[in-house]
């Protein structure tokens, strides 16, 4: 299956949308039923981060999300354009995370451990204009 690419503007009513697509390319990528909310989860959480941390130094640039099947596993990559050296969390002055309605108080990093818990593979790895987190998940034997 080709990557499906999408970009959206950070705002946090976005994520949902973010949320959604991923889950339906995984489904469609064969992603075992049962591990359609981790992924879920999961892309919420990177895309939560993301939407943070373009809030706070980059709010023009777009989020980018990348999910791939390479017939062994099911891929997304989430990449933020916001320098990787700049701590991401509500307590250093910017707006804080809403998701789903609910201001998150949690410390930074608490969703790059929780995206770590759901997928079968996860890569924090900078880039030339941010960050990307690739999470990963073994497909279903067809």
């Amino acid at each position: 299956m080709p990557t499906v690419e999408v970009t959206f503007t950070p705002l946090p009513a976005h994520v949902r949308t973010a949320r959604l697509v991923a889950t339906a390319v995984a489904r469609r990528s064969g992603v075992d039923e049962s591990l359609l909310d981790e992924v879920r989860l999961a892309v919420g959480e990177a895309c939560s981060r993301a939407v943070e941390a373009h809030r706070q130094y980059c709010p023009a640039e777009p989020i980018r999300v990348a999910l791939t099947d390479d017939g062994e596993r099911f891929e997304v990559i989430v990449t933020d354009a916001a320098p990787a050296d700049v701590p991401i969390a509500p307590e250093m002055g910017g707006a804080p995370l809403v998701v789903d309605g609910v201001v998150q108080q949690l410390p930074a990093g608490v969703g790059l451990a929780v995206i770590a818990g759901l997928a079968d593979d996860v890569r924090i790895l900078p880039v030339v204009d941010g960050t990307s987190v690739a999470m990963s998940w073994k497909r279903r034997s067809l």
